[in-house]
């Protein structure tokens, strides 16, 4: 067989991750320029966190279920260059209502593949550095602990974060903004998440966060906080996404400058 069993949940999984990225992509590209951009934004962010969980709980089935392969790694790569690279700056070019020959165009077009190649980049840093350390078990383990930059999923969450606040009607009624600090605002953004992509800046993984708490407490906190967190996405999606990304973005940038000071005193 080309795949054990073992293998083949997560790898369903993850091409369930990608084909919302896929779909973002057709869906982005079949809409009419400038018509209904906020709600356009908000069915790509929806989708995309879908991709996102999705990307989580592929890694965790395959440990599980012990199916963790070199396939499923290239594979997940793959997934998360396309759902997480390419369809943010798809959507971002079509968020901005632009038409070739505009200089906007031009500059949206650099801070667009700028981001892209950073994040697939960084995926194959990733790749690579996994396959160096496979051997090296503990040091394995302390590598899962922080991210060496921002990791992509976390960037396109930012991205489009930032992008559906920017659209939004609660904004719109506050702030005029205008059209070119809107789109000034998102290009230099996206350069930014892609600089942050690449660099060699320690983020903190999710999966090595690790609260000592009694099994009831644990399982009490947790019930809470999902109904709290399904309950924002539900009724507040923009807001609690926009909070959730760029409050690992701001507790990213600090601890990452208090593992930096430690590397050096």
């Amino acid at each position: 067989m080309f795949l054990k069993r073992s293998y083949v949940i997560p790898n369903i999984i993850t091409a369930f991750s990608l084909s919302c990225g896929l779909f973002v992509i057709f869906k982005v590209n079949m809409s009419v320029v400038g018509e209904n951009t906020y709600q356009l934004i908000y069915s790509s962010a929806l989708l995309l966190m879908l991709a996102a969980f999705a990307d989580l709980l592929d890694g965790a089935v395959a440990r599980a279920m012990h199916g963790e392969s070199d396939f499923g790694c290239l594979f997940d790569s793959l997934s998360d260059a396309i759902s997480f690279g390419v369809a943010p700056s798809v959507l971002l070019l079509k968020s901005l209502v632009l038409t070739s020959g505009q200089w906007m165009a031009i500059f949206a077009s650099m801070g667009g593949l700028f981001y892209t190649i950073s994040g697939v980049l960084r995926l194959v840093r990733y790749s690579v550095r996994s396959y160096e350390l496979k051997e090296s078990k503990q040091e394995l383990q302390d590598d899962r602990k922080r991210f060496a930059g921002l990791p992509i999923p976390a960037a396109a969450a930012l991205a489009i974060s930032l992008n559906l606040f920017l659209n939004s009607p609660f904004l719109a009624q506050h702030i005029d903004l205008g059209y070119t600090t809107k789109a000034g605002v998102l290009i230099g953004f996206m350069v930014l998440l892609g600089a942050l992509m690449i660099s060699r800046w320690p983020f903190p993984s999710l999966k090595a966060l690790h609260v000592r708490l009694s099994s009831f407490y644990m399982v009490f906190l947790t019930s809470v906080l999902a109904i709290f967190i399904l309950y924002g996405i539900f009724y507040y999606f923009p807001f609690v996404l926009f909070v959730a990304s760029f409050g690992y973005l701001v507790f990213g940038l600090i601890t990452g400058f208090i593992v930096m000071l430690r590397r050096k005193f």
